[in-house]
């Protein structure tokens, strides 16, 4: 009997030393959720962008659009533009989604090529992530404009604390680092109704949509992105782009096509210019 409540004993005792020595093991080779973040983004840099939490632009931009940006450009005149004046030679170039380490630096290179100025409507998100090129962005002289934080639809938010929220944080963030309040706001998609549109103009925001559309967001080849701007350029043009993608996108033909559309629009005759240059609107608050 003895023996067999010995043997018990050393069983018990065994396995309460064993516990312990595991647990620590265990404990000691567990990584900081924080410093785990960051060893898989330094592994994994192109996994360390901010995805676009709204969706991409495919197949959003598919969807039925709510309100027509014709139609909220004839209601709010003061507030929501679309293009500048037609008795000038002038159009505007803007790129929305970015900073992207991919194509963004990229896309600098290639305007500072030719000499020519464009406005970058950057989410917040992105912006934390990669500062030094917002400052890039500002240095060689182009406008920034507010996208959203995280590039939400709003239309699907449907909620005017939501717009606040993503409008005000993105606007936080970038004043910290061009030492301005914009004034040029651009939705996600161009998905707005009409109380977000209000909501915006009290919040001294100017609303820019686009009246050509590169469509480059469809990938396809340099021919056809620069071939929808070529096709339907006008005087006052607000010509729509990407520099920003989703995780699984690409903007290479975007940049190629830039080649195509800047040279061909110069010999033409047009003048590039950013938005408030066009608008004649304040690019600050």
């Amino acid at each position: 009997m003895k023996g067999q409540i010995v043997k018990w004993l050393l069983t018990v005792g065994f396995l309460f030393c064993f516990y312990p020595i595991n647990d620590i093991t265990a404990n000691a080779n567990k990584v900081p959720l924080e410093d785990a973040s960051q060893q898989e983004q330094q592994e994994n840099p192109e996994d360390a962008i901010p995805d676009l939490r709204g969706g991409s632009e495919n197949p959003e931009r598919e969807r039925q659009q709510p309100v027509d940006l014709r139609i909220l450009q004839q209601r709010y005149p003061d507030v929501f533009f679309l293009q500048g004046a037609s008795d000038q030679n002038q159009v505007a170039l803007t790129f929305d989604d970015g900073p992207d380490p991919r194509f963004t630096n990229e896309i600098l290179d290639v305007l500072n090529q030719y000499g020519v100025p464009a406005t970058f409507f950057l989410l917040g998100s992105r912006t934390a992530a990669y500062p030094e090129i917002v400052t890039r962005i500002q240095n060689e002289g182009h406008v920034i404009g507010n996208h959203t934080y995280f590039h939400p639809n709003l239309v699907d938010e449907a909620d005017i604390r939501a717009l606040e929220q993503e409008a005000i944080r993105t606007e936080d963030e970038l004043y910290d680092m061009i030492g301005y309040r914009t004034h040029l706001f651009r939705p996600p998609y161009g998905f707005l109704y009409d109380e977000l549109v209000e909501q915006l103009a009290r919040m001294n925001y100017s609303v820019i949509g686009w009246s050509v559309d590169s469509l480059d967001w469809q990938e396809d080849p340099p021919e056809v992105i620069a071939s929808n701007v070529l096709d339907n350029i006008h005087p006052g043009a607000v010509i729509l782009m990407h520099d920003g993608a989703e995780w699984e996108g690409d903007r290479t033909n975007t940049i190629e096509s830039l080649h195509q559309i800047i040279p061909s629009l110069q010999e033409q005759g047009y003048e590039f210019v950013t938005v408030p240059q066009l608008l004649n609107i304040p690019f600050e608050k």
